[in-house]
């Protein structure tokens, strides 16, 4: 396994080293899609959703957990640094993390070749992913708002966002196909 995950981390340094400009172009706009989706948020009976979450897990099962975790914890900072800054290091820490857990786990040995492989790793990735970003936001409820029934009353919300990531992402990189388009990027 271990073996598996060394190829695969040297996959993608290769194109980051191969393609340093492209690399960083495809980081970026990812970043600046997470910034602009922070930026309003769907209405829903006693709060809002953000799809900031499947721009995230979106990024994460196509790039390499440096550049995810640069769209993830990087631009949701951004985001909530001009839009709402109160949990900006809360976004840091925990979109962070879900990006680059989502991006190690996608890219790990439970990504096979065959297409079924794929989907069954992206889809394990960004449920853990949506685990890290509940429990997280969670906790840092709890830290920001200090009170744990704040932290509770979002829980529900919470879910729903993690949820809608998990489920907006893989369509748009199984359904949708953007990994094929990105591989095919990433290879030319």
């Amino acid at each position: 396994m271990s073996s598996a995950i060394s190829d695969t981390n040297a996959q993608t340094k290769s194109f980051r080293a191969k393609n340093p400009v492209r690399w960083l172009t495809i980081t970026a706009i990812f970043m600046g899609l997470n910034i602009i989706v922070s930026s309003f948020g769907i209405p829903v009976p006693g709060g809002h959703l953000y799809l900031c979450d499947t721009i995230i897990c979106t990024a994460a099962l196509l790039l390499d957990p440096v550049a995810a975790f640069i769209v993830g914890g990087v631009g949701s900072f951004l985001g909530d640094m001009l839009f709402y800054p109160a949990p900006m290091f809360v976004s840091l820490v925990t979109h962070g993390l879900q990006a680059a857990a989502v991006s190690l786990i996608a890219h790990s040995a439970l990504a096979g070749r065959s297409p079924r492989s794929r989907f069954t790793a992206g889809l394990v990735a960004t449920l853990v992913g949506g685990v890290i970003m509940v429990v997280g936001y969670t906790l840092g409820k709890i830290f920001v708002y200090s009170t744990l029934a704040d932290a509770i009353v979002k829980l529900p919300y919470e879910i729903a966002q993690a949820l809608l990531g998990v489920i907006g992402s893989l369509l748009l990189c199984f359904k949708g196909g953007l990994n094929r388009i990105f591989a095919k990027m990433e290879y030319n």
